[in-house]
């Protein structure tokens, strides 16, 4: 077993790092599907809102044009947001070929297979910062955790630091294999919600 392997990123290779977006391939389309329901559905339907709570009377004092007009405007930055985020992904595939070190030792799109001190094993999918998602085990490539892993090999020890403190880790296994996603999902109620101020004219 090698001890005390870790890896410490020099700042300024850490500061440029961090500037691309790495991404899996589920990932990608699920912000590329968020940012299509909110220009070709949400958007459209909040318009109607607006047009329908303009003709309402005072504006100033009209609750639904102002809540709408509001969640136009947060509709607009998240599309910005997003769109930002398409432009600067550096798509990884974790199925795609692998040679030497890029298939033995831990790089971003990797499963890893972990243990503690005490001997608990875990599992965790290294990922993107728009993908994580604790309950399925993916953490992000630029987390403590994900820092800690990142180029060891199967049975490196490896030091996590963490907010908790300082842990010593034992990789167990290091493999490459397809990362579900949660796909993008239209909101619960989102027709309802857009279509009962017109349909309620009150």
């Amino acid at each position: 077993m090698r001890k005390g392997f870790t890896r410490r990123p020099k700042a300024e290779e850490t500061a440029s790092n961090h500037d691309k977006n790495y991404i899996i391939p589920g990932g990608i389309e699920r912000l590329k599907d968020e940012r299509h329901f909110l220009l070709t559905r949400d958007r459209p339907a909040v318009v109607e809102v607006v047009a329908w709570a303009a003709g309402n009377g005072d504006r100033s004092e009209n609750a639904d044009y102002q809540y709408s007009k509001r969640r136009l405007r947060q509709i607009y930055g998240r599309v910005r947001f997003l769109t930002k985020r398409i432009e600067a992904a550096e798509v990884v595939d974790p199925e795609a070929p692998r040679m030497g070190q890029r298939a033995t030792r831990v790089f971003f799109g990797a499963t890893v297979r972990y243990a503690n001190a005490a001997g608990v094993e875990r599992v965790a999918s290294i990922v993107g910062t728009d993908e994580v998602n604790l309950d399925r085990n993916h953490i992000s490539w630029v987390s403590p955790l994900g820092h800690a892993l990142m180029r060891a090999a199967e049975d490196d020890e490896v030091v996590l630091h963490a907010p908790g403190g300082t842990e010593i880790l034992t990789v167990l296994e290091v493999r490459y294999e397809r990362v579900s996603v949660e796909p993008f999902k239209v909101p619960p109620g989102f027709e309802a919600s857009t279509k009962s101020l017109i349909a309620d004219p009150q």
